[in-house]
């Protein structure tokens, strides 16, 4: 029995087999994103929700001016999981990102473990980030006259005593995502580029307009929280850096990714890093980190140092940045659905292509009605805390995949190789965990259960009608 177990908790996949799959018609799709496009992508799901609103409250109450350093340390994380996530990328050119690496370097069980992690991280950041956008739109609205009904803007149970019923803006952004999910890559990808210009564009607005501003003394005492309160305030913006992983989840839709995915992880992070780091210094330097903690931290420094014109550009900057972070974290949910499903882990129903626009049509339809239900009516409040976690148990597992390849397939081809392993990957390993146990541990509970669903799942249905599971029946 023990044999028998053992069989199918750690068969794999071969590279063959990953290649194979990419080049099945009725699973092909369309390859048409460059590296730009790819970085763009990063970009837009990284830059939104943490820069415009976690950034603040991450001060306020967890690390004060520190905050800069709690980005450092985080994005340090984030860099040494990303060397992973790029020599992978290069490596297996298919969707499905670490859930496809886990499946080839430790097997089919580890491989459901990241995949329901997986879409533990981007299918509930989804609702969550929709009700962020929902309320700069809703006052976005109000500062021009148009005020949205009280019933309309919120659910009763996200804001109890206000008459609320359903939040209609986060149901129809997340409908208008799907959209542009649904008739194809290349249009999302060029919306997704329009809108990573102009929010960077605003964000660079902002700081060589509000740098002029900087009060030295805002800066003291740089360390009201300790080292703890750094420590804590990477693990809150944490939640700032989630969406570099979904670029690995296009590489199956690139060009060139043995080139260019690498290109598009580590750029995309960059980046990023060096505008949160900025921002985040600019914004404790121009007012005290004690009247931050707000939703909309950057547009209320702007009004309190005299300039409340600006406030509008970084209100529709915040809304076009929330935007595009919703656009590649709805793509990277439904690619992920795709891979298991084209697997057999997940139903078949789940991994069929478009005729026309070669998209993954039901999986769009399911991650669809899945975040609207809970963003129309659900307090997400605790949810959010999950996508934490969950990606943080993304990035130990492809840094750990990264690893046991090394030393168990020496020989594959590797387009990129990480520098420094096994130590950088060690290194991610440390970082992430770090932040991990900063977490409460209400949240571990939470994964804890989110998981055992998981296990219902695969011992009900995966390992029984896995492809894998099919190929060893025949033989």
């Amino acid at each position: 029995m023990a044999n028998s177990t053992s069989s199918y908790l750690w068969r794999k996949k071969t590279l063959e087999m990953v290649l194979s799959e990419t080049e099945a018609e009725q699973f092909k799709l369309k390859k048409t994103l460059t590296a730009i496009d790819l970085i763009a992508l990063g970009i837009g799901a990284i830059i939104g929700t943490g820069i415009f609103v976690i950034t603040g409250v991450a001060a306020a109450e967890k690390a004060g001016p520190a905050i800069v350093l709690s980005f450092i340390l985080a994005g340090l994380a984030c860099a040494f999981a990303a060397i992973s996530y790029a020599e992978l990328a290069s490596m297996f050119p298919i969707a499905g990102s670490t859930y496809n690496y886990a499946y080839i370097a430790m097997g089919e069980f580890l491989a459901w473990i990241i995949g329901w992690d997986l879409i533990l991280e981007y299918v509930f950041a989804l609702p969550a980030i929709s009700l962020g956008w929902s309320g700069y739109f809703t006052n976005l609205l109000g500062s021009i006259g148009i005020n949205i009904p009280a019933w309309a803007a919120n659910s009763a149970w996200q804001a109890p005593g206000t008459g609320g019923l359903i939040n209609l803006p986060a149901i129809g952004i997340l409908l208008a995502i799907a959209i542009l999910n649904y008739i194809g890559v290349r249009e999302t990808a060029t919306v997704n580029n329009i809108g990573v210009a102009f929010k960077v564009f605003v964000v660079l607005f902002f700081i060589f307009t509000a740098v002029w501003y900087v009060k030295p003394a805002n800066w003291s005492p740089f360390l009201p929280y300790g080292w703890a309160g750094v420590f804590h305030g990477a693990a809150i913006i944490f939640f700032a850096y989630i969406g570099f992983d979904a670029v690995s989840t296009a590489a199956e839709e690139t060009k060139n990714p043995a080139k260019d995915m690498p290109i598009g992880i580590l750029g995309s992070l960059g980046i990023s890093t060096l505008l949160y780091i900025a921002v985040s210094a600019i914004l404790t330097g121009v007012v005290s980190y004690t009247e931050l903690n707000d939703p909309a931290p950057v547009a209320k420094a702007l009004n309190l140092i005299g300039l409340n014109w600006a406030r509008g550009l970084v209100s529709l900057g915040a809304i076009v940045g929330i935007t595009t972070v919703l656009l590649v974290m709805f793509y990277g949910s439904t690619r992920i659905i795709f891979a298991m499903s084209r697997d057999g882990l997940l139903p078949p129903i789940f991994s069929k292509v478009h005729p026309k626009y070669r998209t993954p049509t039901l999986a769009i339809y399911l991650i669809t009605i899945a975040t609207t239900l809970v963003a129309g009516f659900f307090p997400i409040g605790v949810i959010a805390e999950l996508v934490n976690i969950g990606t943080m148990l993304a990035f130990v597992l492809t840094s750990i995949a990264t690893i046991v390849l090394r030393y168990t397939q020496p020989d594959l081809p590797r387009k990129f190789r990480a520098p420094g392993m096994p130590w950088t990957g060690i290194l991610a390993i440390a970082f992430v965990l770090s932040l991990m146990v900063s977490l409460p541990w209400e949240t571990w509970v939470r994964l804890i259960v989110w998981f055992v669903i998981g296990l219902f799942i695969y011992f009900g249905y995966g390992r029984h009608n896995s492809i894998l599971a099919k190929q060893q029946t025949q033989h």
